[in-house]
């Protein structure tokens, strides 16, 4: 899995890439994201750069989130629409 921003501390500029995220419990992102865009709010349950697997709760919908993550889980995830930035 490519990771262009590893070891990099700070990501606060623009996002240079996207791609449709489709939940799946056995595959991990082809690209860790820097931040996940949500069509549609809901839970979000995804494994993060770091290995942790961890549930956010009715992540809303329309904004940026700043989350560097490796797979979006189809189980337990309910938002949709989503797009990973890079």
């Amino acid at each position: 899995m490519a990771d262009d921003y590893h070891g990099i501390t700070s990501l606060t500029g623009p996002a240079l890439n996207g791609f449709a995220i489709a939940p799946d419990d056995d595959a991990d992102l082809a690209q860790v994201t820097r931040g996940i865009y949500l069509g549609q709010g809901g839970d979000l349950r995804v494994t993060l750069a770091g290995g942790q697997t961890v549930t956010f709760s009715n992540i809303a919908a329309g904004g940026i989130h700043g989350l560097r993550i490796r797979r979006v889980w189809a189980s337990g995830t309910t938002a949709t629409e989503m797009v990973g930035l890079y």
